[in-house]
C-alpha cells in the first residue's frame, strides 16, 4: 500500500465524514489551545513580522483547522494592539496528503471570513489561505518562509508501514500474524521495526521543517503517544487491538480471508517522551521548549454511545486504507463489531489515550 496515494480521511459532510466525526481531535486541540496561543504570541512579539507565515500540517477536511486558525489570528491581533503595532498580514498554508478533501475546507472559507469580520468596523486583518497537498515527510514550502508550524494528531501517522512487516518468517508466516499493530503476541521485531520507521520519519520531518522556518521559528506538535517503554497499554495501542479482534471475528465468519488480516498493518506509532526527545536531540535543528502530557477520554456516560463515537472516529480516518485492502463491503459490519467491543471494554474500565504537546524552537 502506498500510503501517500491511499490514505485520507473521509471527505464531505456526510454521516461517516471526518467533518462529522472529529470531536475527539477537537477536544485535544482545545486542551492544548493555551500552549498553542501562548507560543505563537511569544513568537510574534519576538519577531514582529509584517507578514506572518503559518502552516497547519495534517489539516484534514473538517472545521477543526479553520477554528484553530481563527483563534491564532485573534490572539495575534490582540497582542498587536497591546504593543501598539500594526496587525500583520497572515499567510496560511494548509497541508495534507493529496487525496485529502481540500474542497470542504475551501467551501467553508466564506463563513470563516464572516466570523472574523462580525462586529467589526473594519475589514479585519489580511488573510491569505492556500492548500499544499503532499507528505510532510519531506519539503513542502520555500526556504525560511514560515514563522510558525502547527500540527494536531498527524505525526503519529508514519510515512509507510515498516518494511520489515512485509516479509514472512522462516515458516512462511506473517511476522505480525493476526495483528494490525503492536500487541502482546507480536514478536520484538515488530516494535523494533515501528520504532525505526518513526525515527526515520520524525528526523526527516524535523530536517524539512528546519529549512522552511525562519531562525527562531516555532512549532507546536500535538500527537498521540505512550508513557513508558512498553508499547502495549490500555490507551492508543488498545484501540488497534480491538480493531484487530474485530477483523479476526470477520475472519471466523468467513467474511475476511485470514491472509488479508495477516498482511495488514497500520502505519501508526505512538512514541514515548524519551523517543521524541532523543530524535530531536539527534537531528539537532531544534530546541525543545516544552513537552506536556494529558489524557483524553470520551465525555459520554453511556457505553453504547462511547463505542459508536470512537468507532465512527476511527472509521473516518481508517476507511480509505481498510477499503483499499479488504474491500468496501466489510466496512459497516466491521465497525459495528468494533463499536460493540469498545462499549464492552468501556464498561469494564475506561480507555484513556495519551496525548503529547511538544513545543520546538529552531536554533539560531
Amino acid at each position: 500500500m502506498d500510503v501517500d496515494k491511499v490514505f485520507h480521511t473521509i471527505g464531505g459532510v456526510g454521516d461517516t465524514s471526518y467533518a462529522r466525526n472529529s470531536s475527539l481531535q477537537k477536544k485535544a486541540s482545545d486542551m492544548a489551545k493555551r500552549i498553542t496561543l501562548e507560543t505563537i504570541k511569544e513568537l510574534y512579539l519576538a519577531t514582529t513580522p509584517k507578514s506572518l507565515g503559518i502552516a497547519d500540517l495534517g489539516c484534514s477536511s473538517g472545521h477543526n483547522s479553520l477554528s484553530t486558525i481563527r483563534d491564532m489570528v485573534n490572539a495575534i491581533e490582540e497582542a498587536s494592539h497591546k504593543v501598539s503595532r500594526p496587525v500583520p498580514e497572515f499567510r496560511i498554508h494548509l497541508n495534507d496528503l493529496p487525496k485529502n478533501d481540500f474542497n470542504t475546507i475551501f467551501a467553508a472559507l466564506p463563513e470563516f471570513y464572516d466570523e472574523l469580520r462580525r462586529g467589526r468596523n473594519d475589514a479585519g486583518p489580511a488573510i491569505y489561505i492556500a492548500g499544499y497537498p503532499g507528505t510532510f515527510y519531506g519539503r513542502l514550502f520555500p526556504t525560511e518562509c514560515l514563522h510558525f508550524i502547527y500540527s494536531c494528531y498527524s505525526l503519529h501517522w508514519l510515512s509507510k508501514v515498516p518494511p520489515a512487516l512485509n516479509y514472512l518468517d522462516q515458516q512462511g508466516r506473517s511476522l505480525n500474524k493476526q495483528n494490525i499493530h503492536i500487541s502482546e503476541s507480536s514478536p520484538p521485531e515488530v516494535s523494533e521495526a515501528y520504532l525505526r520507521q518513526f525515527q526515520e520519519d520524525f528526523s526527516l520531518f524535523l530536517k524539512s521543517r528546519s529549512e522552511e522556518l525562519i531562525n527562531g521559528g516555532k512549532m507546536v506538535l500535538i500527537l498521540l503517544g505512550r508513557m513508558g517503554k512498553n508499547h502495549v497499554d490500555r490507551g492508543n495501542s488498545f484501540f488497534w487491538e480491538l480493531l484487530s479482534k474485530s477483523l479476526a471475528i470477520l475472519v471466523s465468519k468467513g467474511e475476511v480471508e485470514e491472509e488479508k488480516l495477516d498482511s495488514y498493518n497500520v502505519p501508526f506509532y505512538a512514541p514515548s517522551p524519551d523517543e521524541i526527545e532523543d530524535e530531536i536531540r539527534r537531528e539537532g535543528s531544534f530546541v525543545m521548549d516544552k513537552l506536556e502530557m494529558f489524557e483524553t477520554a470520551g465525555d459520554v456516560e453511556d457505553s453504547t454511545n462511547y463505542g459508536t463515537d470512537v468507532a465512527m472516529t476511527v472509521r473516518a480516518i481508517q476507511e480509505s486504507m481498510i477499503s483499499y485492502h479488504f474491500g468496501e463491503r466489510i466496512l459497516d459490519t466491521l465497525f459495528d463489531c468494533y463499536a460493540t467491543l469498545l462499549a464492552e471494554e468501556w464498561e469494564k474500565e475506561e480507555i484513556r489515550p495519551i496525548t503529547f504537546v511538544v513545543v520546538l524552537r529552531k536554533k539560531l
